[in-house]
């Protein structure tokens, strides 16, 4: 562990050298066959940088706006929150205690499904009431949420090119009768 070869391999080159290949990524204006690049205006650069379609869609732009207030969004905060939002809504789903309008999607799923079948205003009530649903908030979920339904005698069969056989169906938006 004392001994003077391990000492010596340590030891760092006295001498920096560049490989030979630093620099030959960037290529010559010469080589390209271009003029060469210069510093100041000249008539040429002026006219080559006048486009006028590309300045008429500036006009239409307009000026920018900018909003000093805003605040800056911090990815890691906000997937904090959603992960911790998630974990305090299946806690209390999971709980013996029950929360109103609180249901894993699998009792939801269930819900809606119920929900397709059910005849009088009095059988929606006794529904919502059971799943521990609001009836306003059941029926404010149900214009946006539905689960699969097919159309009866809807199905047509079709034969794939490599002989398997599938069946589509048309979905359906079903409400309750």
């Amino acid at each position: 562990m004392g001994s003077s070869t391990s000492k010596a391999a340590k030891t760092l080159p006295k001498r920096v050298t560049t490989p030979p290949w630093s620099g030959a990524r960037l290529p010559r204006a010469s080589d390209l066959g271009r003029e060469a690049v210069s510093e100041t205006r000249t008539d040429a650069i002026e006219q080559d940088s006048k486009d006028p379609q590309f300045l008429s869609k500036l006009n239409q732009l307009g000026t920018v706006k900018v909003d000093h207030h805003m605040q800056t969004v911090r990815t890691a905060d906000l997937t904090k929150k959603m992960f911790d939002s998630r974990v305090q809504s299946e806690t209390q789903a999971d709980s013996a205690t029950h929360t109103q309008n609180r249901l894993h999607a699998t009792r939801l799923t269930l819900l809606l499904n119920e929900r397709k079948s059910v005849r009088t205003r009095r059988d929606m009530e006794f529904l919502a009431q059971r799943y521990g649903v609001d009836l306003n908030k059941l029926d404010a979920i149900a214009k946006f949420v539905s689960t699969p339904s097919v159309q009866a005698n809807s199905g047509l069969r079709v034969q794939t090119s490599d002989g398997q056989e599938q069946r589509i169906m048309t979905a359906v938006w079903v409400e309750p009768r």
